[in-house]
């Protein structure tokens, strides 16, 4: 605390007035500067998860480095406390990770739970998010805030939800580890399945879920799967953020999201998909995509807005 000058002070009444003024403004501007809240989830948990995963300690999340087992222990105990089960005896589904340079490929861990339906036991609906990152390059950490801390934590905060207010499907979280790698862990996941192919009514992929100056927020897949049209529009009604629907039209080339995420492996095998996601922002797949820079009442809306998309497709038939 630095101390006031009493002669300066005495001698220069209007800038200690001043002075005070810019005091009592900053007070007030913390005060009101609080973090957003939630009805349907624990909101100040989903921004701390995505702040512990996007932490410079967790090295960019790559599955190569040692330090990835830390982002791993996280999410099998997110999964773990937010109340989802695993399908079998744990929630771990390992897979090899072949790396050019090394003689032995490593180990990539997807972690697998669900919740049972109230109605239709035997039929899913699949919600997927990426954990894994860049790591680093040329020293810098690419901790990937948005990409995709933002939706591995989505992906807590909408089990913890419907752990509470269980669906008429059953549904599978699934936390995929090697996006980054050429989709690696959903490659793995769709071409070991634990549940019958035919029992999958769709996927819900989630890959940057936290910014967008605009307020918008993408759900991508009715050019592929038009039959959940009525669901995505009965969700843009009470949504709280711009819901938009497209980016999965072939004619958009770049613009066409329907290859460039964890979704693409169900896509290829005929498993219908529904993806959330933002438009690129000057951050993405940079160093510079750190927690700071994402937007949180952006973010707890859209999560928000994810969960009531997918009660309007639980009850799709």
């Amino acid at each position: 605390m630095s101390m006031l000058n009493y002669t300066y002070v005495t001698t220069r009444p209007i800038s200690l007035a001043l002075l005070l003024l810019v005091q009592l403004s900053g007070v007030f501007a913390q005060s009101t500067d609080r973090e957003p809240k939630s009805k349907l989830f624990d909101a100040s948990k989903l921004i701390k998860d995505v702040r512990t995963l996007s932490g410079d300690d967790m090295e960019g999340r790559a599955p190569e480095l040692p330090s990835i087992k830390k982002t791993r222990d996280l999410v099998e105990r997110r999964f773990v406390e937010s109340g989802i089960r695993p399908i079998g005896r744990s929630f771990q589904q390992t897979f090899d990770i072949k790396i050019p340079k090394n003689a032995a490929p490593i180990k990539g861990v997807n972690y697998v739970g669900e919740i049972i339906g109230k109605k239709f036991i035997d039929k899913y609906i699949i919600i997927t998010a990426h954990y894994d990152h860049e790591g680093i390059r040329n020293g810098q950490i690419y901790n990937g805030a948005d990409d995709n801390a933002s939706g591995t934590a989505a992906l807590f905060a909408i089990a913890s939800h419907f752990v509470k207010d269980p669906p008429n499907y059953s549904l599978l979280f699934v936390a995929f580890d090697a996006e980054e790698m050429g989709l690696l862990g959903s490659r793995h996941f769709v071409a070991n399945l634990p549940v019958k192919k035919e029992a999958i009514l769709l996927n819900v992929n989630m890959d940057m879920v936290s910014r967008n100056d605009k307020g918008e927020l993408y759900a991508s897949g009715l050019f592929h799967y038009p039959q959940f049209k009525k669901a995505l529009v009965s969700a843009q009604k009470s949504a709280k953020v711009k819901l938009m629907l497209g980016h999965d039209d072939p004619k958009l080339g770049r613009d066409d999201w329907t290859f460039q995420s964890d979704h693409a492996s169900f896509h290829r095998e005929k498993i219908p998909f529904i993806y959330f996601g933002v438009e690129d922002h000057p951050d993405y797949h940079k160093p510079t995509d750190d927690f700071e820079r994402i937007q949180p009442d952006f973010y707890v809306r859209a999560v928000e807005t994810i969960i009531g998309a997918i009660k309007q497709l639980d009850i799709t038939k």
